[in-house]
C-alpha cells in the first residue's frame, strides 16, 4: 500500500486511522512516500515536514517502527521550478512494477490451482453420483425381492386361514360354483403345502412364519435405503462448468502465463 498524507490536520488523522487498520493485516507491505516533495521548500523545510509526519506516526504504536524510511517523490514535468530535491520516483515505479508482477504471477498460479481443484471436485461429485446410482439400483432390487416374498407369505397365510374357516358350500353360495371351483384350483398348491403341517404344530408354524415375514419387511426397509443423487439440472450445470474450466479458463490461464513469462524475459 502506498500512503500519501499531510503532515498535520484532520485529514492526516483520518488517513492514519485507515493506515493503522491496514497495518494489522499487511504491515510489511505498507510504504510511506513524501509526494510533491519539490513544493515543500528548502531541504530544511522538507526535514521539518518529515519530522512532523514521524511525530504523528510515533503517536500510534502500530505504526511506530524502527528503520523508518520515507523517500521523496514528485513528477518532474509538473515541477514549478528547478529543485535540488532528490526524486526517487523511479525506484517507486520499479517497486510498483515488481509488486504487480508478483501479484500477477500469484493470481495466475492460484487460478491454475483453483481450476484444477474445481475440475477434480466436479469429477469426484459425478463419480460419487454414478456410484450412488448403482447402489440405489441394488437397493430397489432388494426391496422388490424381499417385499414380494413377504407379501406372498402374508397372502399364503391369509388364504390358509380364510379357507380353513369357510366351507366349500358357503363359498359356492357367496361367489357361485364356477368361481368357487376356480378359486379352489388356484389355491390347491397352498392348501396342500399347509396340509403337510401336523395339526398340533400349525399355530407354532404360523407364528414362526409371521416372525420371518416381519424380518423380511425389516430387511426390505434396511436394504432399500438409497443415497442422494444429483438432479438432471445439477448434472447439466456440472458438465457445463467442467467444460468451461477445461476448454476456456485453463487455456486462457496458460496463454496469459506464457505472455507474462515473455514479458518478464524482455
Amino acid at each position: 500500500a502506498v500512503v500519501s498524507t499531510q503532515s498535520t490536520g484532520a485529514l492526516c488523522k483520518r488517513t492514519l486511522n485507515i493506515v493503522e487498520n491496514l497495518n494489522e493485516y499487511a504491515g510489511d507491505k505498507i510504504k510511506f512516500y513524501l509526494s510533491k516533495a519539490d513544493t515543500a521548500g528548502s531541504e530544511t523545510d522538507r526535514q521539518k515536514v518529515l519530522m512532523q509526519i514521524v511525530q504523528e506516526l510515533c503517536k500510534r504504536p502500530g505504526l511506530n517502527k524502527t528503520g523508518f524510511d520515507m523517500p521523496t517523490i514528485y513528477v518532474p514535468t509538473l515541477a514549478a521550478e528547478k529543485t535540488k530535491c532528490v526524486n526517487q520516483i523511479e525506484e517507486v515505479c520499479k517497486d510498483i512494477d515488481r509488486s504487480i508482477a508478483h501479484t500477477l504471477q500469484s493470481i495466475l498460479n492460484t487460478l491454475d490451482r483453483d481450476s484444477t481443484a474445481l475440475v477434480e471436485r466436479i469429477d469426484e461429485r459425478m463419480e460419487t453420483d454414478r456410484t450412488n446410482g448403482k447402489h440405489n439400483i441394488k437397493a430397489h432390487s432388494w426391496w422388490l425381492f424381499l417385499t414380494t416374498l413377504a407379501v406372498g407369505m402374508v397372502l399364503a397365510i391369509t388364504t390358509q386361514l380364510i379357507f380353513s374357516l369357510v366351507s366349500p358350500k358357503l363359498l359356492d353360495t357367496l361367489i357361485g360354483k364356477e368361481h368357487s371351483q376356480l378359486v379352489f384350483e388356484t389355491i390347491t398348491p397352498v392348501l396342500g403345502l399347509f396340509s403337510l403341517i401336523p395339526e398340533e404344530n400349525k399355530y407354532f408354524i404360523f407364528g414362526a412364519l409371521g416372525g420371518v415375514n416381519l424380518i423380511l419387511f425389516i430387511l426390505a426397509k434396511v436394504l432399500s435405503r438409497t443415497k442422494p443423487r444429483l438432479s438432471s439440472k445439477q448434472k447439466k450445470q456440472f458438465s457445463a462448468d467442467r467444460k468451461k474450466l477445461v476448454e476456456t479458463i485453463k487455456p486462457r490461464q496458460a496463454d496469459m502465463y506464457s505472455k507474462y513469462l515473455a514479458q518478464c524475459a524482455e
